[in-house]
């Protein structure tokens, strides 16, 4: 079988799998959010943390909780590595320092998981599962809670039946209860999939255990030493959160989180299948299964769009070498091959999770653009779990308000005029990120100290850089490779980079989210644009591109372009 025939097979074999289950797992997350039932275990942290989870809350209130409890979360993980050295099941590692347990923290209270240090080499098993794998569940629960907030604000509806009906809050501006979306989230959502997925990767050959140091052979006149660690489980949410950290500095790629072609395409399975099936918890929630639906293509036309670009640039290789090994083999993994590793490297990039089955540097010049480019989109298609949601909503409200303007009324969404305040917090949103990446990536090159952490020149040095800012701010957590970024300027700069990408956006998100709470939907009319409609779809994905493009284009010329061209 030829790798391009494989990987189309691949292909097929997941969207198959994604369509079985988007339906059924979209309906149970809207059931569970507009739920007014507690569970038995949730009622014990609802009392642990002092929380009402029948108190709605406005926009300021729910930010309130957001980031109060991103703020204990991120002390809470930064104290844990900065102890390691004095806790049990340390395996001998010292504790972290203290630039690097900040990047650390804020990576994975960020949802970002950028690791600057080797896994194995640093993280004991306290730290790995005390520490960061909590973080993988409770920031995925964040970044959804925020999402239902947004939706919740479009879903204020006609009349008092409908609005319960929808799971809205009763009274105007009122957003639900942020501690019983995050528990929810965790105990409902992430949990029960995140256990059969763990079942699954052992069952195919991931390691569970939590075994020490030990030697497992003589190389080259030294010893090669591997620790275990429980690393299915936090395989599993790893890719179900959209989060990313690997146990092992060699993520995704490493035969002890995934063993085989299965697990690598079942990784990608867990990667996609909440933030697709989101849409169809937005569309049941709004009261319009037709507008997830429309949500839901635009998103697919990305994807599929991407990973078709990608194997066009990936097996188009020329010279005699990448003929023989049928395409760019470099960098990728003989196990999966160029199909597959191209499936995992886009949907990687264009969901917030930063996991790597194969090495972006190593890909060609256009490539390596293209996984930059998906980051670059605000990670939308399908995005994270929550942020991509919430991130594909605000380009829909840009969409709405560019229409609007072509043919002169008054812009309307899901019945919600887009008015001055809405637009001007949506216009905040898109800012945000992009002002990080480039500022950032700017300071670094024209300072000279950070210039030297860059192991190439020329185009694909600059890339380095500017993908390591660009993973960082938009909370992916990819690397490039060949840029050493454990140095005070990098940690302490991708780790503020990773916050202020994390949460400066929640707040124009929620404030947007209370604004549209508070309005009374107006009736749809005749030249009501029609959202739910193929063409608003196309104009989606072209509005989407376009604000991309005009915003990273002068950079991307500078680093993946150059390169591909040259």
């Amino acid at each position: 079988m030829s790798p391009f025939l494989a990987g189309v097979l691949q292909l097929l074999a997941l969207v198959g799998a994604l369509a079985l289950t988007y339906r059924p797992l979209g309906d149970y997350m809207a059931g569970v959010y507009s739920s007014t039932i507690h569970l038995r275990v949730e009622k014990w942290m609802y009392k642990a943390v002092g929380a009402d989870p029948d108190t709605g809350m406005r926009w300021p209130a729910y930010l309130r909780g957001v980031l109060a409890f991103s703020a204990v979360s991120l002390l809470f993980l930064y104290l844990l590595q900065r102890l390691q050295g004095g806790l049990p099941g340390s395996l001998g590692f010292s504790s972290i320092d203290p630039d690097q347990a900040f990047n650390t923290a804020a990576s994975f209270v960020a949802n970002t998981n950028w690791q600057s240090y080797y896994g194995e080499q640093a993280m004991g098993h306290i730290v790995q599962t005390g520490g960061l794998a909590v973080q993988n569940f409770v920031s995925a629960a964040v970044g959804m809670a925020v999402a239902i907030a947004l939706v919740r604000g479009f879903a204020r509806s006609r009349s008092h039946r409908a609005a319960h009906a929808a799971g809205s809050p009763d009274r105007t501006g009122e957003l639900g209860n942020f501690w019983a979306d995050l528990v929810r989230g965790v105990v409902r959502i992430l949990l029960p999939i995140s256990v059969v997925g763990a079942i699954v990767l052992v069952a195919c050959g991931a390691i569970q255990n939590f075994a020490g140091i030990h030697e497992v052979g003589q190389f080259m006149g030294g010893s090669q030493q591997w620790n275990g660690g429980a690393v299915a489980s936090q395989e599993a949410i790893k890719e179900l959160g959209t989060n990313g950290g690997g146990y092992f500095n060699a993520n995704s790629s490493h035969p002890f989180e995934n063993p085989d072609a299965f697990t690598n395409l079942f990784e990608i399975f867990l990667i996609l299948l909440i933030p697709f099936a989101l849409t169809r918890t937005f569309g049941r929630m709004v009261g319009s299964l037709r507008q997830g639906y429309a949500i839901l293509a635009t998103m697919a036309t990305i994807w599929l769009g991407f990973v078709l670009l990608m194997w066009w640039t990936e097996f188009a290789g020329h010279g005699p070498a990448l003929e023989l090994a049928g395409g760019a083999m470099e960098g990728k993994e003989t196990r999966f091959g160029i199909g597959a590793s191209s499936i995992f490297a886009v949907s990687t990039t264009l969901t917030s999770t930063g996991a790597v089955d194969s090495f972006h540097s190593s890909y060609t010049g256009f490539g390596g653009g293209i996984t930059m480019l998906g980051m670059q989109l605000g990670e939308i298609a399908p995005g994270g779990v929550g942020s991509g949601l919430y991130g594909m909503l605000i380009m829909a409200v840009i969409a709405v308000f560019i229409a609007g303007l072509m043919v002169g009324r008054t812009p309307e969404y899901l019945g919600k005029k887009i008015g001055t305040r809405e637009i001007k917090l949506a216009a905040c949103y898109i800012l945000v990120t992009p002002a990080l990446v480039l500022c950032f990536t700017a300071a670094s090159m024209a300072l000279p100290t950070p210039a030297n952490s860059m192991t190439n020149s020329g185009a694909h040095g600059f890339s380095e850089i500017l993908y390591a800012f660009t993973s960082g701010a938009n909370n992916n957590g990819s690397a490039f490779a060949g840029l050493n970024a454990d140095t005070q300027w990098f940690n302490t700069t991708i780790g503020l980079a990773m916050l202020l990408g994390r949460f400066v956006p929640m707040v124009f998100v929620l404030a947007l989210a209370g604004s549209l709470a508070e309005q009374r939907p107006v009736p749809a009319t005749a030249g009501t644009l029609r959202t739910e409609k193929p063409l608003f779809t196309g104009m989606l994905v072209g509005t989407i591109m376009i604000v991309a493009g005009l915003t990273y284009f002068p950079a991307l010329a500078l680093g993946p372009l150059a390169e591909g061209l040259a």
